[in-house]
């Protein structure tokens, strides 16, 4: 059974139910305790009906968490002015394998010293286990951005989608780096294993992992644990989410937010949510709207934020993407129109 011991909490785990990103990056964010939470929850009306596991946090420390047998993880505050924005509940380091033998890593965090030398503190909890190998999920600088401090402290190997080969090896030195292979399976300490499965959508060159002990899915930024996801290519991040949900994981291992113990669920939520965001999209193109602009003003929520907005434009324009590939949307260099037929 997962022993979850926790990080921040989201007023969405507070009162017991999920929104997606631009509803709550809008309208309530995250508290560093349960307690400011359930404050503010209060003080808009709302009545909370439990408090979760993750909600035990100790004020101003974030408490480092076991997930199961082999998972443990450190969790990273961000500061809500610069990166909780785009990441509510922070950001999840892992360690996968056994303190007493060796283990892996999942993914590095951004290039400050404050990140890495909270992740080298948190490997001394463990007891300074030797790290085998460092697996990214993709190339983002908030998921590699610590490498060339921590591969140079565990003097280990980095892993990675082939398309991000080159450009780590030519940063870190010619031999740090060897690309996986799909569905390559990677041991850790403990018997414990980790395969590979390549899943682009947010970004082309996104790896998860999944370990067969426990079901658990490291999803890096394909499902987050308190919001929907950016995606780059629509088509291909439904393919991955399809092949997400066969897997049927019981856990999800976010790069950001909770971690999940439902992972079913989420990632079939994550499924249904951008399905009805496209017929949103469509529905938006048949009532007079053919701008992004217009589509984000009549999909989303008026007084969305300044930079939710934008985000909710790459969301449109990737969706209008996909609709255009396949032919039910035709594109013009002033406007989109639903095709007839």
């Amino acid at each position: 059974m997962a022993d979850f011991k926790s990080c921040s909490v989201i007023i969405s785990e507070i009162i017991g139910a999920f929104y997606p990103l631009e509803w709550l990056g809008n309208s309530l964010g995250y508290y560093h305790t349960a307690s400011l939470g359930i404050d503010d929850v209060q003080a808009r009306g709302y009545h909370p009906t439990y408090l979760s596991a993750q909600a035990a946090i100790l004020k101003g420390k974030d408490r480092p968490m076991q997930i199961t047998k082999h998972i443990y993880a450190t969790h990273i505050e961000e500061d809500p002015g610069s990166f909780g924005a785009m990441h509510p509940g922070g950001t999840h380091i892992y360690f996968v394998g056994d303190p007493n033998d060796h283990m892996v890593m999942v993914d590095s965090g951004e290039p400050y010293r404050s990140w890495t030398k909270q992740i080298m503190d948190y490997h001394a909890e463990l007891g300074k286990p030797r790290i085998s190998a460092i697996l990214i999920t993709h190339g983002h600088g908030d998921h590699i951005g610590g490498l060339d401090r921590l591969q140079e402290a565990f003097g280990c190997v980095v892993r990675c989608h082939p398309k991000l080969e080159p450009m780590l090896n030519h940063r870190l030195g010619q031999g740090s780096v060897v690309k996986l292979r799909s569905r390559e399976s990677v041991p850790t300490g403990g018997g414990a294993k980790l395969r590979a499965y390549f899943t682009p959508g947010h970004e082309d060159d996104h790896v998860s992992y999944y370990m067969a002990e426990g079901r658990v899915v490291f999803s890096g930024d394909t499902i987050l644990g308190n919001s929907s996801s950016s995606v780059r290519n629509l088509k291909q991040y439904m393919a991955s989410l399809e092949k997400l949900a066969g897997l049927k994981p019981e856990i999800l291992c976010p790069g950001h937010g909770q971690i999940v113990k439902n992972g079913t669920a989420r990632v079939e939520w994550y499924i249904k949510h951008r399905t009805e965001r496209e017929d949103q999209v469509l529905a938006a193109l048949v009532s007079g709207a053919d701008s992004v602009d217009d589509i984000v003003s009549t999909v989303y929520p008026r007084n969305l934020r300044r930079n939710l907005r934008s985000a909710a434009a790459r969301n449109v324009r990737t969706h209008l993407g996909k609709l255009t590939e396949e032919g039910r949307v035709n594109e013009s260099e002033v406007s989109y129109t639903v095709a007839k037929g």
